[in-house]
């Protein structure tokens, strides 16, 4: 048993260095070395002890998008998970035979929200502590005892790059039959891309994000992307929807450089519409149809196994049961039964569109008042986005999409009164200034610790583009712990529905402070 706890582990990986310090570092030339990053993960995983062959052998789904690859890495290892139980085989509809191929899938995503155990999970559980601190540890003291090879390289991996080793090590060791892998940023260069064959790769919906990192453009960030494409491995993607760049032939003409064994784009399987999903949101069907096709051609690919419905019983079984938490997901609070949390972790224009197309829906944001039956209830927006994207455009978006739903709707609602009351705060986790521990990793730059300088500017901005908005009914606060006390006092005399988006890691904060983590996170 290992003499390190869960603690020192998180400590330890603290000091390592964060994926916003490193998008930081990188952003004055505005470029990625893909050749360069893919050659120094290399050198870890090698001087981890790891093998190509042995990355070969986890079985990769590989999954990357702008938007959706976490939903898509989800759906796709629930429905492995319940297809373990009994597959339709062959030309026999009618029969159904045990499944002996799949036992416990690994699944590694990121970023975590409350717990960065939360990245790495076996049959859809998270590590336990105990095990989280063997393995870390494990891979941690393998890096010590064996230096650099290459003249001048860091001796330690960054924050992102060590929990990817990490899960390479955990999936061999613990002999996981199927590997999903979600990239963390882009494709091409991303320290999930070193498995030099995966089973089958997918692509969700492209949009524009961390150009900064990946490029300017459209284009160049669909190039980023289909760099998972790999020679003679399946390449999929879904329909990509683009005003005026043909995306997909893009990563047409990636999978064909390549040469991939098959280029296929997804269409939405008809059927979905009548299956409750276990994801809120229509734009969850291109998801859930992506993750049929990765996982009808992993099983294909790996086993041999076909089908002959478009989707098997056991693969509506595990769309139905996908857990996501912190995408569109509503909870009650199970202290303060007068308010209901809403969670989005959108942090793009396509994805916060997606998000108000949700909440805006009557029947999530204010089910009652559609009946009749109960005064509306207070309205109330937390919002966050990192530095450096956006915050007008952002909330503009916000806005807009507000107008059409309520319109589709057919709401006598102003966009402008939708929401009663809006806060801007930072992800510092409490009111002391401190974080979490498994938050603290990712922390944006020491300046903006110290204070709400982009909360104000995200206050001025709401006021540009509602301009009716009350000045008084905006707020800006320095910490997640003083969003939740503003909402206590609200929620002390009314029904309250609060959304809360714009960042998965504020998303991972107000489950923390709000005391929401046995009802948002289930098994953690």
């Amino acid at each position: 048993m290992s003499t390190h706890s869960y603690q020192d582990a998180i400590n330890a990986l603290n000091t390592l260095q964060s994926n916003a310090a490193t998008l930081a570092a990188i952003k004055p030339d505005r470029k990625l070395n893909n050749i360069e990053a893919i050659a120094q993960m290399n050198e870890y995983v090698a001087r981890s002890g790891l093998t190509p062959d042995d990355l070969n052998a986890l079985n990769v789904i590989h999954i990357t998008g702008t938007k959706g690859k976490g939903s898509a890495s989800a759906f796709t290892d629930s429905i492995l998970r319940h297809a373990r139980r009994g597959i339709k085989v062959g030309m026999c509809s009618a029969c159904f035979m045990p499944s002996p191929f799949l036992t416990d899938p690994g699944l590694y995503t990121s970023p975590h929200l409350v717990a960065v155990r939360e990245r790495i999970r076996i049959n859809g559980r998270p590590l336990s502590e105990d095990d989280f601190a063997k393995y870390f540890f494990q891979v941690w003291n393998k890096l010590q005892d064996n230096p650099p090879i290459t003249p001048g390289a860091p001796p330690m991996p960054g924050y992102f790059r060590y929990m990817t080793l990490l899960a390479y090590h955990v999936f061999k060791d613990l002999k996981v039959d199927a590997t999903i892998l979600e990239v963390g940023i882009g494709g091409a260069g991303d320290s999930t891309n070193v498995v030099p064959k995966p089973v089958v790769t997918g692509i969700t919906a492209l949009g524009m994000d961390h150009i900064a990192v990946l490029g300017g453009t459209i284009e160049a960030i669909a190039g980023q992307k289909a760099g998972i494409y790999k020679n003679d491995v399946p390449a999929l993607t879904i329909e990509q929807h683009h005003p005026s760049v043909d995306l997909e032939a893009i990563l047409r003409e990636a999978a064909t450089s390549v040469k991939a064994s098959e280029f296929k784009v997804v269409e939405q399987f008809l059927a979905l519409k009548d299956i409750e999903l276990g994801l809120s949101g229509k734009h969850q069907l291109s998801n859930a149809s992506l993750a049929i096709q990765l996982a009808r051609t992993f099983i294909s690919e790996k086993y041999g196994s076909s089908y002959l419905d478009p989707i098997p019983e056991d693969f509506i079984a595990g769309l139905k049961n996908t857990k996501w938490p912190g995408r569109c997901q509503t909870v009650s609070d199970p202290v303060y039964p007068s308010t209901t949390w809403h969670l989005d972790g959108a942090h793009t224009v396509e994805s916060l569109k997606c998000c108000i197309e949700w909440f805006g829906d009557p029947r999530v944001s204010n089910s009652d008042i559609s009946t009749g039956d109960a005064p509306r209830p207070l309205r109330v927006l937390i919002f966050n986005c990192t530095h450096g994207r956006s915050g007008e455009a952002f909330l503009g978006t916000i806005f807009d999409e507000l107008k059409t739903q309520l319109s589709a709707f057919n709401s006598p609602e102003a966009a402008s009164c939708f929401f009663d009351q809006v806060i801007f705060c930072s992800n510092v986790t409490y009111t002391d200034g401190h974080f979490k521990g498994d938050l603290t990793s990712v922390a944006l730059a020491t300046a903006e610790h110290t204070g709400p300088t982009t909360q104000d500017q995200l206050k001025q901005a709401w006021s540009n583009v509602v301009k009716e908005f009350p000045v008084d009914a905006i707020h800006s606060l320095p910490s997640v712990e003083h969003a939740i006390r503003k909402v206590r006092e609200f929620a002390a005399t009314k029904r309250t529905e609060v959304l809360v988006t714009g960042s998965l890691h504020l998303v991972g904060g107000v489950i923390e402070v709000a005391g929401l983590s046995s009802v948002a996170l289930g098994d953690l």
